[in-house]
């Protein structure tokens, strides 16, 4: 039961740990102030979920591992976030499709992982759900301030939800693990979320005066640890710290 709680866990945290991760890329290259701040406050958010995740998943690994050996000293195929999160900041319209995109799903998920019968689980959806509807509302307005503005903001903002569109449907992918605890309830079904989210997402773009993209395949293979080349970049200035002063503490 551990191991496979440990796996899905890792699975939820390190989407957050990424994601937050390219945020933090930005802090001091925001187009304003307020933006700036606001997306450093929004990847504090997502790394403050990822501690809790990555402590209880430690607690219960019981192998002397921490949220830092858990976050740092993995190698690439050991992440399972979805290839989404990865993504690089191409500019600032490809920064808030990517975080549109994910937010529209992270809140579903958290709405359900709220009823799970997994205690600590259940406690950090809780409380995230707050923050994560707050991430909602400023990627969806900032979608709609690109995609209806000016003539080049609505073609940036096409051309990067015609990019990252394809990585969407690997949210809702679930290998065997998770559907073995799905039956425990630790665990929640994210299949059914899909015709809601798409229908959300799909109703977003349209009113932005955006075109949702036409696709017949979709790109897969994160949570199954198969990264595209930008997750190497990403790892390698993430932990460069750790690897190269190994047990360092702050």
């Amino acid at each position: 039961m551990e191991n496979k709680l440990v796996h899905y866990i890792l699975g939820i945290a390190d989407n957050n740990l990424i994601l937050g991760q390219r945020l933090g890329e930005l802090c001091g290259h925001g187009p304003t102030l307020e933006t700036d701040i606001a997306l450093t406050n929004i990847s504090l958010d997502l790394l403050g979920q990822v501690r809790s995740y990555y402590q209880y998943a430690a607690t219960l690994l019981g192998d002397g591992s921490s949220e830092d050996t858990l976050a740092f000293l993995r190698n690439e195929r050991q992440y399972r976030n979805a290839l989404l999160c990865e993504q690089a900041n191409i500019n600032f319209a490809y920064t808030i499709a990517r975080q549109f995109l994910f937010d529209q799903y992270h809140l579903l998920f958290l709405e359900l992982l709220s009823k799970s019968t997994d205690d600590q689980l259940k406690a950090i959806a809780i409380k995230s759900v707050k923050e994560v509807k707050y991430h909602v509302r400023f990627s969806g307005d900032w979608l709609m301030r690109l995609g209806d503005g000016t003539e080049e903001s609505s073609k940036k903002m096409q051309e990067a939800i015609d990019a990252l569109y394809v990585f969407t449907d690997e949210l809702f992918e679930m290998d065997a693990n998770e559907l073995a605890l799905l039956s425990e309830g630790a665990s929640v079904d994210v299949r059914p979320l899909k015709v809601e989210y798409f229908e959300r997402i799909n109703q977003e773009i349209g009113k932005a005066g955006l075109t949702v993209p036409e696709l017949t395949y979709f790109q897969r293979g994160g949570k199954e640890g198969r990264h595209s080349e930008q997750m190497g970049y990403l790892l390698a200035e993430m932990q460069f710290m750790q690897r190269t002063y190994p047990n360092m503490i702050w």
